[in-house]
């Protein structure tokens, strides 16, 4: 029941996302005046900020929805990585289409650098711990070891050991838990391109995935 809510929401704020990135200029109901949304491409750091990724992400990179992933003391190189791929539409994922196609499509190199300094130098968030250790133990064991019995290789060559991430490949540690639940069922559906993490999750049960989930959310 908890995953059909939550897949509920999420198809609704797609929906609502699609409307809004759709409704390309409205008139004022009290005049004739043309109202056309801010354009992204002239903002400066603070402004697309404020105006723009707070309202998903938080001011601070903490979003409040897990349907957001938390910015906060995320790697610089991953953000940078990902806003280019939102801009040149190479995330085909119904949210990446529904929110950050129409926001990222003007940026500039320089906007994408300043956006993802910003919330990489905010404070990272905690693990939120777990309920139950024993799914947490076999989800750290998955992670540390991979299965390469079936050729699934471990998480930390790519996220780090404490789920810092590495380079241009995410931190995981302190991220919603269902934010984490999401994306790896989507990659296994082929929703989200991504070679190396379809190749791993393709070859996970779902109580792996559940277990490897459980224990990020502990880092």
């Amino acid at each position: 029941m908890r995953k059909l809510a939550v897949n509920s929401l999420g198809m609704a704020a797609i929906a609502l996302g699609t409307i809004a990135l759709a409704a390309l200029a409205v008139r004022d109901a009290h005049s004739a005046t043309l109202i056309v949304p801010p354009d992204p491409s002239t903002m400066g750091t603070q402004d697309l900020v404020n105006r723009a990724c707070s309202k998903c992400h938080g001011e601070n990179g903490v979003s409040i929805s897990p349907l957001f992933p938390i910015l906060a003391g995320q790697l610089p190189g991953y953000i940078e990585a990902e806003l280019k791929l939102f801009r040149l539409r190479g995330r085909s994922d119904p949210r990446a289409r529904a929110f950050m196609w129409g926001i990222a499509r003007g940026l500039t190199d320089e906007q994408i650098k300043g956006v993802a300094q910003y919330f990489s130098s905010q404070p990272p968030v905690k693990g939120s711990g777990t309920s139950n250790p024993a799914l947490a133990d076999k989800g750290k064991a998955m992670y540390e070891n991979g299965a390469p019995d079936r050729d699934i290789e471990a998480c930390t060559v790519c996220h780090g050991h404490s789920g810092e991430g590495v380079n241009t490949q995410p931190r995981l540690a302190g991220q919603h838990r269902d934010y984490v639940s999401t994306e790896m069922f989507q990659y296994r559906g082929g929703l989200r391109e991504n070679k190396v993490m379809q190749h791993v999750t393709e070859k996970m049960t779902d109580d792996e995935i559940a277990a490897v989930v459980d224990y990020v959310s502990t880092l």
